[in-house]
């Protein structure tokens, strides 16, 4: 796309990447992404900010190629979808200071090997002039990397955030849909920002500071309407676990599946709202993203020789990883001998914060005593979801002012 302007002399390039369905060989795409870079042009200097993954490099030269010349390539991140194309800008523009923290300076030294003279290293908090514009810029350590920073544009009150309240949503809109990025943000948030929930907190205390009325995330468009995502940041990382079960398996005859269908009949039966993945088909991320509400994580998994079924140790894995603020977990599955399966799951799961409740392991299909085990913990799960809703109840009591 062309350069598209966001108010007067800032403008929003890059690149749209419609087709990615993989990032980091890792992340699931089902919408795309793209890689966001801006241009600032003030009155004396040209600031860009950011770059794009190398790949896409023709597209940001192309933009450029409609711009005056950068004076200042402002890095915020290190991650190659933003730095990458920085060998490649300085070929083409020999005058150009990279502006970045001291942190993002040893770690581009490492990934890109650039020439030392090329930097001028700034404190959080500092500022640049461009003549008319002025930049300000703003350390959000941890959304998701150590050296990550954000700039601030006071004249126009814009906040360029980095991956910090990004998506990846391929669009040709310029600014956010409320309706259409949502998920897409969440799901950005669940798979890389969920782990550094109180950094993330304290970095939204940090950047609310200012009168923003323009957020430029590097990924996904341009919030005009920046209170409807700080909110939702606030909730995903700050928010309580809701009546939500988060409910991720795998069966191999048919034994696991068995009770899985009756345990999500049974939470239904019991007002609990059930988020079922089976792994063999499952979106990473959407598996993420459940996991930012859910109050329970209930994992079903055949035994393997004598632990979890691969997919459902993965799961595991993962979730111990994004650490969510789920508060209880359990095991449901079978077996055909013997084995540690629920040994192994907790030892997967060892940094969650969370109640293992009483796991339901059945020697090959489930009978009658079985099913009434799942019933009993479907009862159980519904009491301490129920007891978590009423004590922030009345943490709320506790927190009203009183009024007369």
């Amino acid at each position: 796309m062309k350069a598209r302007e966001i108010c007067d002399n800032v403008y929003l390039i890059g690149h749209v990447d419609w087709d990615r369905r993989l990032f980091d060989a890792l992340i699931p795409l089902p919408h795309g992404t793209s890689y966001n870079a801006y241009f600032v042009r003030g009155s004396n200097k040209n600031a860009l900010i950011d770059t794009v993954d190398p790949a896409k490099w023709a597209t940001l030269a192309g933009q450029l190629d409609e711009l005056p010349a950068p004076d200042y390539l402002i890095i915020h991140h290190v991650e190659q979808d933003h730095s990458g194309s920085t060998p490649m800008l300085l070929e083409r523009f020999p005058e150009l200071t990279i502006v970045c923290n001291a942190k993002a300076k040893a770690m581009l030294l490492d990934h890109l090997a650039i020439d030392d003279e090329r930097f001028q290293v700034v404190a959080d908090g500092e500022t640049l002039s461009l003549g008319d514009k002025t930049l300000t810029f703003v350390f959000t350590p941890w959304v998701h990397w150590p050296e990550t920073m954000s700039t601030w544009l006071p004249e126009d009150k814009i906040l360029f955030s980095c991956d910090f309240f990004g998506s990846h949503l391929a669009t040709s809109d310029l600014f956010a849909d409320r309706h259409e990025v949502y998920d897409g943000a969440k799901r950005y948030y669940a798979e890389i920002m969920m782990p550094f929930g109180p950094q993330v907190l304290k970095n939204i205390d940090k950047v609310t500071q200012y009168p923003i009325k323009y957020i430029g995330p590097s990924h996904g468009p341009v919030y005009d309407d920046p209170q409807f995502i700080i909110d939702a940041y606030r909730d995903w990382a700050g928010g309580e676990p809701q009546n939500i079960v988060c409910l991720p398996f795998v069966s191999m005859h048919e034994s696991t599946r068995l009770m899985v269908d009756h345990l999500t009949v049974a939470l239904a039966d019991r007002g609990v709202t059930v988020e079922r993945f089976d792994l063999t088909t499952v979106d990473a991320g959407e598996l993420a993203s459940s996991l930012v509400h859910a109050g329970t994580i209930v994992l079903g998994t055949p035994t393997v020789l004598t632990g979890p079924h691969p997919l459902a140790a993965n799961a595991a894995f993962l979730a111990n990883a994004l650490r969510p603020r789920t508060r209880f977990a359990t095991v449901i599955g079978s077996y055909g001998w013997a084995g540690r399966t629920v040994e192994s799951i907790q030892q997967l799961m060892d940094r969650l914060k969370v109640e293992f409740l009483e796991p339901v392991m059945v020697k090959g299909l489930p009978r009658t005593a079985d099913f009434e085990a799942l019933d009993r913990l479907a009862d159980t799960i519904a009491e301490k979801h129920r007891d978590l809703a009423q004590r922030r109840f009345a943490d709320s009591l506790v927190c009203r002012p009183v009024v007369g």
